[in-house]
């Protein structure tokens, strides 16, 4: 069977401040502008997960886009909706909740949960003109296996 590429986007509104511990006060407010507010500032997040595989040729599918879309809502979207990306989420403690290092924390928390096919790319839209893209790491797609 070919080898087809489908992908889900998600919605999630979250608040974060950019802001590192190794910067002076100057200097974060200098490197981050108005994304190191010491109140916090919000966006509206897209998030484009993409599964690659096989077609089943009993179902037609690479893979249910519902089941896509029930992981990713439990996964990841159950933890940062509304949420304060810098105090509420657990699996973001001590990150710097920039749009890089939040596709990659969403691909650790997907990498190795998809049994359809396998995760090959998630594109996290901060806004409508600034996105992030990972597709993993160079030891293997799914979370560093060889």
């Amino acid at each position: 069977m070919p080898t087809v590429r489908i992908t889900r986007r998600l919605h999630f509104s979250a608040a974060h401040r950019l802001h590192s511990d190794q910067l002076s006060a100057e200097e974060n407010a200098s490197f981050y502008g108005l994304c190191n507010s010491p109140n916090y500032h919000g966006h509206n997040y897209e998030l484009d997960v993409t599964v690659e595989g096989e077609i089943d040729p009993d179902t037609g599918y690479v893979m249910d886009l519902g089941r896509l879309k029930a992981l990713v809502e439990a996964e990841v979207v159950a933890d940062v909706d509304h949420r304060n990306l810098n105090l509420d989420v657990p699996w973001l403690e001590g990150v710097i909740p920039s749009a890089e290092n939040l596709v990659v924390r969403i691909w650790e928390r997907l990498a190795g949960r998809i049994r359809d096919g396998r995760l090959v790319k998630l594109v996290l839209w901060e806004t409508p003109r600034n996105y992030a893209e990972y597709q993993g790491d160079i030891r293997g797609n799914n979370g560093g296996e060889p």
